[in-house]
């Protein structure tokens, strides 16, 4: 049998976990459909490394903002009314996890594994030297209403409390001290108060994804671009190897980190994972001069955007369509993160149509609670997941990877995995 350990899915799971594989002296290939690395979901998304800010989807007052937003092409939520019985499993276990008990046990998952993340980043970063306009200097969730404001304040106040969180509310004025480019939103009265998390950050996933594949290529990971993975292949409960569009390949391990396309490779295996592609947008705007960028990443808790500085332009991202597989822009969901922009940095967003906004969109791979799925699989020894990271793949990319490094050399994980793995799900 061969000791090649195969990772498919060249994105930021992909890539990361190679990477810390090959430095612990594996034996490594990279299988992706694309013909480079992060040319999908997170190859223009919103910047953020939400650190101690990771929340879930899954809140108490998530089917009253379904209900209130059903129909509503603008919405920050758009679910289109057609036949789906993908999405209405999964709606299903959705609904279930949006009790304050469910809700309260999966922020608590995520804050671990995201602060985790955040520390492995740094250390990442640090030992890697690669340049991705990495910002580790917090991030700012503001707030329009007093009753938002009170609402996220009160939620902050509980997780510093339990020890869950480190964040810190701040009033409208403290704000703008902050992050002066709110200056102008702050002045005219837009927000209410905001929660500043010290330890969020901000940096460029794309560039991030790219310069790591070259720091992996140069500890012997091989890339095979072009290659769509087919299946797992087994014999007697373990691994030998996968199925290609090119050829088989031998391995005695296999990582899935293919974000939505985890679900047919895996089912082929036997494995049916509850994962959703949610539709998301960006838009990438240059501002008339670099220092009217902000200085740090910011969420619009109120319009659901998040603004953030990247490699010299603003990068917004928000908005989801639960579309399936349809990555089809639709310029009237581009509108309203334009609009969120305007609003609160006028100064760093130009007078731009949304054709001219670089608008793009991702499909997010979601679990109906909201932690990624990591880990062994029982029953098949050698195959193991890194997928279902949701909107919080960047956040939580580093420390994911390193979990699976630990998992896959024998190492029991630094960080606990109750909630993490596939078997919450069986």
């Amino acid at each position: 049998m061969s000791d090649r350990i195969v990772i498919l899915g060249a994105g930021l799971s992909g890539v990361t976990t190679a990477y810390y594989l090959a430095r612990a002296g594996a034996r490594v290939t990279v299988v992706d459909r694309r013909l480079g690395p992060g040319l999908e979901t997170s190859l223009a998304n919103g910047g953020h490394l939400s650190g101690g800010h990771a929340r879930p989807w899954a809140t108490p007052a998530a089917p009253g903002q379904l209900a209130r937003w059903l129909g509503r092409k603008s919405a920050p939520l758009r679910l289109p009314l057609r036949w789906d019985p993908a999405l209405l499993r999964w709606g299903l276990r959705y609904l279930g996890n949006c009790t304050p008990a469910r809700y309260h046990a999966n922020t608590r998952t995520l804050l671990r594994l995201a602060r985790y993340s955040a520390d492995v980043t740094r250390a990442l970063a640090a030992q890697s030297g690669i340049e991705f306009d990495y910002r580790p200097a917090g991030l700012l969730t503001v707030y329009r209403s007093a009753y938002s404001f009170d609402h996220g304040a009160a939620e902050s106040a509980a997780l510093v409390a339990s020890g869950d969180a480190t964040e810190q509310p701040l009033s409208a004025a403290e704000c703008a001290r902050i992050e002066p480019a709110l200056g102008p939103a702050v002045a005219a009265g837009l927000l209410a108060g905001a929660v500043f998390t010290p330890d969020g950050a901000s940096g460029d996933a794309h560039r991030f994804t790219l310069e790591l594949e070259q720091r992996c290529a140069s500890l012997g990971v091989e890339f095979r671009y072009g290659a769509v993975a087919r299946g797992i292949e087994s014999r007697a409960g373990r691994v030998t190897g996968v199925a290609t569009s090119t050829g088989a390949l031998a391995a005695s391990t296999v990582v899935v980190a293919l974000a939505n396309g985890s679900v047919p490779v895996a089912a082929a295996a036997g494995v049916r994972l509850p994962i959703y592609p949610v539709k998301g947008y960006s838009v990438s705007v240059t501002p008339p001069h670099a220092d009217q960028l902000p200085r740090i990443g910011i969420l619009d808790e109120d319009r659901k955007v998040v603004m953030t500085p990247v490699s010299g332009w603003l990068r917004a991202a928000g908005t989801a369509e639960f579309a399936g597989n349809d990555e089809t822009i639709d310029l009237d969901r581009v509108r309203p993160i334009l609009a969120a922009c305007r609003e609160l940095l006028p100064a760093a967003t130009p007078a731009t149509t949304p054709e001219d906004a670089r608008p793009w969109t991702g499909l997010r791979p979601m679990t109906p609670d909201g932690p990624p799925i990591l880990g062994p699989v029982r029953g098949c020894a050698g195959l193991f997941l890194n997928t279902g990271h949701g909107p919080l793949g960047w956040t939580l990319a580093a420390g994911s990877a390193a979990m699976l490094a630990d998992w896959i050399g024998g190492r029991p994980p630094a960080i606990a995995t109750d909630g993490l793995t596939i078997e919450r799900f069986q």
